[in-house]
């Protein structure tokens, strides 16, 4: 006989312990983590009128802590995924339906791929997932969406019956380089005279300061928060993050920030954030005051890949899009995401719409890994 599970809705990430928390996120992908989610509530970038509202879905032990988690949060729009549903939303409001809210399991304005199923005990996956649908059924909300799904967690929600969609991603691959020039050195000829030209060019004038920890000041910061906002305001009109966020993740997890700062004459003029995971260097946020040519190439994928190496890290991700990374060395790699549909026609139109899409996607990553620059074997 099935032992019942119940399920229950906590009132943010921060009404759990981070204790708690992360003995069910583990530590690889700080981006689920207790430290990271919490700020984002903390610091006003998610809940109140952001169309984030935290709505953690838990199942607890029999001792009474929790042993699985979904990230979940319920959408009043579909900004700051980068998973994109504007189509669906558009169609199922056409026919008089109401797509807003929808709930989705995530690390907000993060296309970083993670576990969506905070999992202690794996057995519960399956009741998690019950739970997400429950939560979508009993709310009368249009789906629930579980965007950058790590590989090893699709099968879960495929056995569920939710409809998987794919995505591409350029990430980099450290394959034992002992530095940059080992790098360099599967590229072909003409690729790598490129990039050596760029970097060149890029730090012309420059001094590149890598930071982490105690290190970042509060000026590193209040310049990091000026370039944010610049490529914020530009990007999608007003920035996602506020500026106590990042003061918050200077205060709690300043070991896995690393800043990658330009500086003119001991004046900071651009900068990367990157979060250092166990085994991969996630780029997240950049911004100049200068225009540079090649600087974001240099700040957001070179001295990403040199402080990979330096770190003994396996991958860079780079964020999301951006063909023009393949240049660079980032390969073409499939993203996932998963969704759940309860009304069945629109179930069904969507399914249709996601076997062509699957196909072009694949056709175009194709195509992609032609142009990646490393030398052609034979």
């Amino acid at each position: 006989m099935t032992t019942p599970v119940t399920a229950r809705l906590a009132d943010g990430v921060s009404q759990l312990s981070a204790a708690d928390w992360d003995a069910c996120a583990g530590t690889a992908n700080p981006f689920v983590g207790h430290a990271f989610l919490t700020a984002l509530e903390e610091s006003g970038s998610v809940g109140g009128r952001s169309g984030w509202q935290p709505l953690p879905i838990v199942i607890d032990a029999a001792d009474g802590t929790p042993a699985a988690i979904a990230p979940a949060y319920a959408k009043s729009h579909s900004q700051g995924e980068y998973v994109f549903d504007h189509a669906w939303a558009d169609a199922w409001e056409r026919a008089g339906g109401r797509y807003y809210p929808k709930l989705q399991i995530a690390a907000p304005f993060s296309p970083v791929p993670g576990p969506r199923l905070l999992l202690r005990d794996a057995h519960l996956a399956p009741a998690l997932i019950g739970a997400i649908e429950a939560v979508t059924d009993r709310s009368e909300l249009s789906s629930a969406h579980a965007t950058f799904v790590t590989p090893g967690q699709v099968p879960l929600f495929e056995a569920a019956g939710w409809l998987i969609r794919q995505g591409t991603q350029f990430h980099w691959r450290n394959q034992g380089y002992a530095g940059f020039d080992d790098f360099l050195a599967v590229l072909s000829s003409r690729k790598r005279k490129a990039i050596r030209k760029e970097r060149a060019a890029a730090v012309e004038g420059l001094t590149i300061r890598h930071v982490t920890g105690p290190a970042i000041t509060a000026a590193d910061w209040a310049a990091f928060w000026t370039f944010y906002q610049d490529t914020g305001a530009r990007k999608w009109g007003q920035p996602y993050l506020t500026r106590p966020f990042f003061l918050r993740i200077g205060e709690t997890m300043a070991d896995r920030i690393l800043l990658i700062l330009a500086e003119r004459d001991g004046k900071a003029i651009a900068g990367a954030l990157n979060v250092i995971g166990d085994d991969t260097l996630y780029g997240r946020y950049w911004g100049t005051t200068e225009e540079v040519p090649f600087l974001h190439f240099e700040l957001c994928y070179y001295q990403a890949i040199d402080a990979a190496i330096a770190r003994g890290l396996t991958t860079v991700e780079a964020g999301a899009q951006g063909e023009h990374k393949l240049a660079r060395g980032y390969s073409p790699v499939p993203t996932w995401s998963a969704h759940y549909i309860p009304d069945k026609g629109f179930r069904r139109a969507i399914a249709d719409f996601l076997v062509r899409e699957r196909e072009a996607v694949a056709a175009d990553r194709d195509y992609l890994e032609g142009l990646t620059p490393f030398k052609r074997g034979g």
